[in-house]
């Protein structure tokens, strides 16, 4: 169970390190699109935007729904909360980290001003 859970993570931030694919997730987040309607601001073939969106789908990021022809690609929002749960475990831990670090210079820079 968390071996799958690491290795659709990784997927998801592969799928997510490219920035068309990022793009395409973005629109989705504001509604459903069809693969044309995907591929239209990018200058690439339907057939690479489509590699595009096989990754995403791989992912389970996007769903794709076919309409007789027209293929309906959606965004699936929990596959994202998951990832958005790892990275916040870790900006806890960075927050930390950064709150210390800035009551250290906070204090080296009383202390010097102490010494003038």
């Amino acid at each position: 169970m968390v071996k799958q859970y690491e290795d659709n993570l990784d997927a998801i931030f592969h799928a997510l390190s490219d920035p068309t694919r990022r793009e395409m997730v973005r629109l989705l987040s504001l509604q459903e699109r069809t693969v044309s309607e995907l591929a239209a601001p990018f200058n690439m073939s339907l057939v690479a935007a489509s590699k595009h969106i096989k990754v995403l789908e791989h992912t389970g990021l996007l769903h794709r729904t076919i309409v007789g022809r027209t293929h309906i690609c959606s965004l699936e929002r929990q596959v994202l909360t998951a990832a958005s749960k790892w990275l916040y475990f870790y900006e806890q831990f960075w927050n930390n980290q950064f709150d210390g670090l800035e009551r250290e210079l906070k204090k080296d820079e009383k202390d010097e001003k102490e010494k003038h």
